[in-house]
């Protein structure tokens, strides 16, 4: 009996750890591998509904039948030198997993250098993505990220947008992504983010577009949970609280459908140091990212959240 568990956890973790794979950073070769599916129509505003939106992190070298989506990520990311136009490249890419039967979400990092580089925001929209998210962990004062100021974003955003809907016109375009925090914890840290919405709301109408009516709350939020949801115990689920709170800033009913209209889960992971789970427990750390998995999904589904 315990080696049948064994098998089975063991089928299970590989599984999470596919659905949970790295994002693919487009710059090298490949193309997705191709399998018999009907292709897709690539996304619009017509009938676009948010709560299909259910995928993962993708690889164009591998295939993953019966994901609607993937995320890709564009070289600012940090898969190499964007001296180079990529964006045809990025387009082949992309078409090999319209074939698939798959969509594709564009992640656009913001950069230190070339901040306002209208020639990659160019480039990156001439790829053809189903949906863009312009800039990632934005807010996040760290080594590991590039902080813009609410002015700045607000600017760089604005060129974004602009440069994916030029190619695209209507498609989903999700405003950078929150960093991960914990409710209650860090309910500080959430306050400030608002603020900084807010910050970046009054450059857009006072600097970017003087007199204009642009309101954060009507904008698409990324949003990042990095927490064991459902372990030790389906009461907890760190990304429930987070939507609770979000729902409550952006005036939405949660049980009304319509949060998945202003909210997309960006990255749900996970978490091993600082946060309760025995880093060296490799049983402990293997459950509990499996749970957090299944949880993450059955959440936003749930309430209809990309």
């Amino acid at each position: 009996m315990k080696r049948k568990f064994l098998i089975i956890l063991a089928a299970v973790l590989v599984g999470g750890i596919l659905l949970a794979a790295c994002q693919v950073q487009i710059g090298g070769s490949g193309q997705p591998t191709v399998t018999a599916t009907s292709p897709v129509t690539p996304t619009s505003s017509s009938g676009f509904r948010p709560e299909t939106v259910l995928g993962i992190a993708g690889d164009p070298h591998l295939s993953f039948p019966g994901i609607p989506w993937v995320r890709l990520g564009y070289p600012t990311c940090g898969s190499g030198p964007v001296n180079g136009r990529v964006g045809q490249m990025l387009k082949s890419t992309i078409q090999g997993y319209h074939s698939q039967g798959v969509h594709v979400m564009l992640t656009y990092c913001q950069s230190r250098d070339s901040l306002f580089d209208t020639n990659r925001l160019n480039d990156a929209a001439l790829g053809g993505a189903d949906a863009v998210q312009c800039g990632n962990e934005q807010m996040k004062q760290s080594t590991a990220t590039t902080y813009v100021t609410p002015e700045n974003f607000a600017r760089f955003f604005d060129l974004c947008q602009s440069a994916m809907h030029a190619v695209r016109p209507g498609i989903p375009i999700i405003l950078g992504a929150m960093d991960p925090l914990v409710v209650p914890v860090d309910n500080a840290k959430l306050a400030n983010q608002v603020h900084y919405l807010d910050a970046m709301q009054s450059a857009m109408n006072s600097s970017v577009h003087p007199g204009g009516n642009w309101d954060w709350h009507s904008q698409i939020l990324g949003l990042i949970d990095s927490w064991h949801n459902g372990y030790p115990s389906a009461a907890i689920n760190n990304l429930y609280q987070l939507f609770t709170y979000w729902a409550q800033q952006l005036h939405v009913d949660m049980q009304s459908g319509n949060l998945g209209k202003h909210l997309w889960v960006i990255e749900g992971t996970g978490c091993v140091n600082s946060c309760g789970i025995d880093a060296s427990n490799a049983r402990e750390v293997a459950i509990s990212h499996i749970l957090t998995l299944i949880t993450d999904v059955l959440t936003t589904m749930k309430y209809r959240v990309p």
